[in-house]
This record gives structure tokens, C-alpha cells and sequence, in this order.
């Protein structure tokens, strides 16, 4: 095997170079750079290793030009002012840009100013050939950005899916709908007759899910329907007036579900400033188990769906799908896990 002594200061290592260091064809190196996976994972820490003890940093422009990929994938980042921030998207983040470093692969954003229609955003996304594939956040009813990139043929994996056949696309999502069934029913058995709930005012796949889920188990228990307003997410004035009129109607719900645990959360806040106790006048429940849930006052209950895991997970199915082509889609449903804390209990005395 050739040997060589990196010193600082000299000339840049080249490719070539690396290879014959490694006693390694350069086709083999360039794909245990990049993360392919017919490329073993003890061949891949190798060259990882060596590259990193050289200082090798890899020519980005005349890799993309010789295989046509640029290794970085896109994600829509909608950018709204005065919106609070958005603790699942801090943690799905995280986890995605670190699970396609893992494999080679770089995350890349492309802002959605307020304003702008992010199919417009993706479009020009698409065109510029900045990604090899991508990501799609937070799904509608009917997105029409899954038809458009099935129809422009470029790979990507949903974050969440939309109410249409999800045969052609690759998806994760949480059973939010199976979740909300149980806990309509776990309140219920709790003596809780009231509800009301706490929704996104756009029409977000996971919401219409989750909010059947839980109406189905109200009728099925031959109860009313929950008492539902809407709010734009990260509104803080909105949501907080929102949590407000729930919480002042007469008579007053003795539950009040959101949708998310930054819904749930604007209702706690407004529990506290009206002084109504909780859960022993009020209970509330969100779902993500985002981290400031665990430190609300009372801590909140909730789901959790493992959300930087998720997003790690939707790295490697972004990665097989490029490598597999039409043979790497595939579809995964991830049950989420209920967590008790103290904002949830039996419902009030003399409450029907």
C-alpha cells in the first residue's frame, strides 16, 4: 500500500491521490464519498477517515459535472414575520440535514418569503438543478406540489401524505388519526363530556386526520362534536385569543385538545392567566412532544413521535430512492407514543 504524510500548509490532496493512498480505485472513493450504499460501510469509514486526516475536501462543481448530481437535497422553508418559532421544525431540522451527512449528502433550504407561493419556490427549485431530489414538509389535503414533482419526475419523500393514493410517492407520517381515537376515548372514559379543540386554519393533512380520528370516537360514544376553532400556527395573538374564547364559553369545555402542542400550550397560558386550574377545572392535551411540553406549567401531556428520529429515517428513504430510482418508494405509517404528564385528569365534579 502507498503511503503519504499530510503536512499543513502543502498542496491539497487530489482525488487521485487519496485513492492510491488507499490502495483503492478512484470510482470507489468518489462513491464512499458520496455515501453510496453498494460501497461498504467499512470501505466508507475508511476513506471517510483518511479524507479527514488528509484535509481531502472534495470538488463539489467537477463532482456534479461528471455524475449530473449536485448531493444536496431541498426543503421548502416558509418564512413568515412575527411568527413564533417552530420547535418540531427546529428537531426534524436536526435530524435530517444530520442523517444525510451520515450518508453522504447535504441538506439544502430554499425560503418561502410570506407572500410567495411555494409551488413557485419548488419550481424554480427543480429547474436550477440545485437538488437531486426532495423533501416535502407538513403535506395537505391535496398538495399540488406531490403532482407536480411526480409529474416532473423528480424523486422525494413526503413528510406526511396527502388524502389521495400515495402509491407513486415515497411518505412518513404518524397514525395521528388512530392516536386522537384513543384519546377521545381515554378522556371519555375519564368522564369527560365536553370537548373542545384547537386547529390550524390551513388545511394540513395531519389536522383533518387527527381531528376524524377523535370526532370518530365522540360519535361512536354518541357524544356531540367538539367545539373546533382554527388559527394560524405560530400566531401567538391569534392563538392566544383563540385559547380564550374556548376557555370562556358557557358552559366551558372540560377538555380542550390541540392539534399541536403549540396549540395546546397557548391554552395552558391562558388557563393560567385566568386562573383556571389544571387539569382540575380544565384538561388539555397536544401532540409532537416538542421539548418546552415537558416544562410547561403543568408539564404537558401529549404524543410522541420521535421527531428528530423521523426525520433521520426520511434521510435514508430520500437516499434509497435516489440510488433505487422508482424501486426505493415506499411508504411508512409510525405509531406514535402517548405521554402522561399533568395536564390531563378526570373531568370536573357535577360536569355533564
Amino acid at each position: 500500500m502507498h503511503t503519504r504524510t499530510h503536512k499543513t500548509g502543502t498542496k491539497r490532496l487530489r482525488l487521485k491521490e487519496l485513492a492510491a493512498h488507499l490502495d483503492l480505485s478512484i470510482t470507489t472513493v468518489s462513491r464512499a464519498l458520496a455515501g453510496y450504499s453498494d460501497v461498504s460501510e467499512e470501505t466508507r469509514r475508511r476513506v471517510r477517515e483518511a479524507a479527514d486526516a488528509f484535509g481531502y475536501v472534495p470538488n463539489q462543481v467537477g463532482r456534479m459535472l461528471v455524475s449530473g448530481r449536485s448531493n444536496f437535497v431541498g426543503m421548502l422553508l416558509p418564512i413568515h414575520p412575527h411568527e413564533l418559532v417552530d420547535p418540531y421544525l427546529a428537531d426534524f431540522l436536526a435530524g435530517l440535514a444530520g442523517g444525510l451527512t451520515q450518508r453522504g449528502r447535504d441538506l439544502f433550504l430554499a425560503t418561502v418569503p410570506a407572500g410567495q407561493d411555494d409551488l413557485a419556490v419548488l419550481q424554480r427549485v427543480v429547474e436550477s438543478r440545485r437538488a437531486d431530489a426532495v423533501v416535502l414538509y407538513r403535506l395537505t389535503c391535496e398538495d399540488p406540489r406531490v403532482a407536480f414533482l411526480i409529474e416532473r419526475g423528480v424523486p422525494f419523500v413526503a413528510h406526511g401524505r396527502t388524502l389521495a393514493g400515495t402509491d407513486a410517492y415515497s411518505w412518513l407520517d404518524t397514525d395521528g388519526e388512530g392516536a386522537f381515537h384513543d384519546l377521545g376515548r381515554r378522556l371519555i372514559a375519564l368522564g369527560h363530556r365536553r370537548f373542545a379543540m384547537l386547529a390550524p386554519t390551513k388545511d394540513f393533512t395531519y389536522a383533518f386526520l387527527r381531528r376524524r380520528g377523535f370526532e370518530r370516537a365522540l360519535a361512536e360514544a354518541g357524544l356531540p362534536q367538539p367545539d373546533v376553532l382554527t388559527v394560524p400556527l405560530g400566531d401567538a395573538a391569534a392563538m392566544a385569543r383563540a385559547a380564550a374564547q374556548l376557555i370562556n364559553r358557557d358552559p366551558r369545555p372540560t377538555a380542550i385538545v390541540g392539534l399541536k402542542d403549540q396549540l395546546a400550550l397557548a391554552v395552558l397560558d391562558e388557563a393560567r392567566r385566568e386562573g383556571i386550574s389544571v387539569p382540575q377545572a380544565l384538561t388539555v392535551v397536544g401532540f409532537d412532544d416538542t421539548p418546552v411540553a415537558a416544562y410547561a406549567d403543568p408539564p404537558l401531556t401529549t404524543f410522541s413521535q420521535n421527531i428528530a428520529e423521523g426525520a433521520a429515517m426520511i434521510a435514508a428513504m430520500v437516499v434509497e430512492r435516489l440510488e433505487k430510482g422508482e424501486a426505493g418508494i415506499a411508504g411508512h405509517l409510525v405509531e406514535p407514543r402517548f405521554v402522561p404528564r399533568a395536564s390531563h385528569g378526570p373531568a370536573p365534579a357535577g360536569a355533564t
